[in-house]
């Protein structure tokens, strides 16, 4: 039994998810990659805000580092969208569209996606 047990350890375990402060649940798939689940009542800004309180809570991110999307647009139905911390994995043409300061690369800050796009949460119940 102990030589069983021992492979089972050996086999990789899946990233614990994580649910971001608006409810959505969010998991990490490399070192500079995020995977936010898909959610049908969201909007766009609602999976930036899951992507940036994960690079800040999680992976410690400082408010001022950047994240793009990783998956390109459209996003396809029933889907998730991918992020990334790592510029060479953008999708191209699949930033969002942003005014004020900062870079005009697709990229947003964490800070920026958290203080902007974060809404409290309230669970949607059904009766």
């Amino acid at each position: 039994m102990r030589p069983i047990f021992l492979a089972l350890l050996s086999l990789p375990i899946p990233a614990a998810a994580f649910t971001a402060q608006n409810g959505m649940t969010v998991t990490q798939t490399s070192p500079t990659e995020i995977a936010v689940a898909y959610d049908m009542r969201r909007e766009d800004t609602d999976y930036w805000c899951a992507a940036g309180d994960f690079a800040q809570r999680v992976l410690g991110q400082p408010g001022k580092a950047r994240i793009w999307r990783a998956t390109p647009k459209p996003r396809e139905a029933g889907k998730g969208i991918g992020f990334t911390l790592d510029a060479a994995q953008k999708a191209e043409g699949a930033g969002l569209s942003q005014f004020g300061s900062g870079p005009r690369d697709g990229s947003l800050s964490v800070g920026m996606a958290v203080g902007n796009f974060c809404r409290p949460y309230v669970p949607y119940w059904r009766d």
